[in-house]
C-alpha cells in the first residue's frame, strides 16, 4: 500500500518551520509521493502549497482546539478519507490536536518536528503524548535534541530522536534574481533577516549601530522582517540616534535578493533551533557574526566562515563587524567558505535523503 504523507503546521507566520515543511512537502510530491498538507487558511504557507498544486485542508487551530469534539471528528474522517500513513507534525499546539487525530484514526507513524531549542515542559499532557502518541521526534539540530529530555530525562527515547538539518536547494537559489534590493552608496551594508520579536534581538542591532557609529564606520543596517516591535524598534532607534542608519525593509518575500546586496549577515537571536537564514547568507556567500548560542555552532564555523561572540557581548560583535568591514579580502575569504560549507552539509537533498532513510522511503 502507498504511505501517504501529511504535513500538519496550523503557524500563520512564515518562518524557519513553514519553510522547512513548505520545501520537503515540495520535494516528497515532485519525487512522486502522495503528500497532503494541513495549514492555517490565512497564511503564507498555505499559497505556496497551493501554488504548487499540493492537496491541501485549511485549518485555525489554537491551544485549546484538542478540546473541540467538532474540529477533532472534522480532521479524523480528512484522515481517514486520505488514508494518512505518516503525519509530521511542527508546533506544540498542532501535537497535542492532529496528533491525537492521528492516534485516533491508526496513523501508523506520527512526527513531531522540534524546531526550537527550548526544553519541552514536564506536564503530564507532554508525558502523555510523548509515551503514547508520537513514534518518532525530528530535531532541526544537535543542541535542539538535548533540549527535548532536558527537564524529564525519561520523555521520550533518545534513539527515536533524530538530528537531521535543514537545507536549501542550491540550484534553485542560485537562480533566483538579485536586483529587489539595490544598493545605493558604497556604505557597508549590515543585514539581517528574522520576525520582529524579541527572540530574534534585533534591539542589540540599535546598540551596536550606537558602537559602530563611534568607531567611524560609514554603514547602512537593513533589517528584514515584520513583526510586533517593528514601531518599538523604530523608536529605539530613534531614541539612541541612530535612526538614519536603518532601512526596515518590511516581510522579504525574496532572501536571496536581500541577502545578495548585503556585506556582512547579522544574527543576534537570543536563542534559535536552527538559524535557516545563516545557510541562506553562507549560500550568498556573506560572512556572519552571530551569538555562540543553541544551534549556531552546528552552521557556523567559527574564524572560517563568520564569527561567534559569546551572547551580550556588544563590543566583541562590533569589533568582529569592524575588522570585516574593513578588509574586503577577509569578507569574501569567509564568504567562499560559508559556499562550500553549505555545498557539504546543508543542501535540501540531504535533507530529504536523510528523512526518506528515517521514514524508510527510498524506492
Amino acid at each position: 500500500m502507498e504511505k501517504v504523507i501529511c504535513f500538519f503546521n496550523s503557524a500563520i507566520a512564515w518562518g524557519g518551520g513553514e519553510k522547512w515543511h513548505f520545501d520537503v512537502a515540495l520535494r516528497f510530491k515532485n519525487a512522486g509521493y502522495k503528500v497532503v498538507f494541513f495549514a492555517h487558511k490565512d497564511s503564507e504557507l498555505i499559497k505556496r502549497v497551493k501554488n504548487e498544486g499540493i492537496q491541501n485542508y485549511a485549518v485555525e487551530i489554537d491551544n485549546l482546539s484538542f478540546l473541540n469534539p467538532f474540529k477533532l471528528k472534522k480532521t479524523a474522517l480528512v484522515f481517514r478519507k486520505e488514508k494518512i500513513s505518516i503525519l509530521i507534525i511542527n508546533l506544540s499546539r498542532d501535537l497535542k490536536f492532529a496528533g491525537l487525530v492521528g492516534k485516533k484514526v491508526g496513523v501508523k507513524n506520527i512526527i513531531y518536528r522540534r524546531g526550537s531549542a527550548i526544553p519541552i515542559r514536564n506536564s503530564f499532557f507532554n508525558r502523555y503524548l510523548f509515551s503514547n502518541v508520537v513514534n518518532n521526534v525530528l530535531a532541526n539540530s544537535y543542541k535542539t535534541k538535548d533540549t527535548i529530555n532536558e527537564i524529564n530525562k525519561s520523555l521520550f527515547p533518545k534513539s527515536k530522536i533524530h538530528v537531521i538539518y535543514n537545507g536549501i536547494d542550491l540550484k534553485a537559489w542560485d537562480n533566483l534574481s538579485n536586483d529587489v534590493y539595490a544598493r545605493s552608496s558604497d556604505k557597508i551594508i549590515l543585514g539581517n533577516i528574522g520576525r520582529l520579536v524579541r527572540q530574534k534581538g534585533q534591539k542589540y542591532l540599535i546598540d551596536i549601530a550606537v558602537k559602530l557609529k563611534e568607531h567611524r564606520i560609514s554603514f547602512e543596517m537593513r533589517i528584514g522582517g515584520d513583526g510586533h516591535l517593528v514601531e518599538e524598534l523604530k523608536s529605539y532607534a530613534k531614541e539612541q540616534k541612530v535612526y538614519e542608519y536603518f532601512d526596515f525593509v518590511g516581510f522579504v518575500e525574496d532572501s536571496k535578493a536581500f541577502l545578495s546586496q548585503i556585506d556582512i549577515f547579522l544574527l543576534p537571536s537570543l536563542w534559535e533551533g536552527f538559524g535557516y537564514v545563516l545557510v541562506e547568507a553562507m549560500a550568498c556567500k556573506k560572512p556572519i557574526v552571530a551569538y555562540n548560542i543553541s544551534s549556531n555552532p552546528e552552521i557556523v564555523a567559527d574564524n572560517e566562515t563568520g564569527f561567534l561572540v559569546e551572547f551580550g557581548d556588544l563590543d566583541s560583535f562590533t569589533n568582529k563587524i569592524v575588522l570585516l568591514a574593513k578588509d574586503k579580502i577577509l569578507r569574501e575569504k569567509i564568504g567562499a567558505n560559508g559556499r562550500k560549507r553549505v555545498e557539504s552539509l546543508f543542501t535540501i537533498e540531504q535533507t530529504v535523503y536523510n528523512l526518506q532513510k528515517l521514514l524508510e522511503l527510498q524506492k
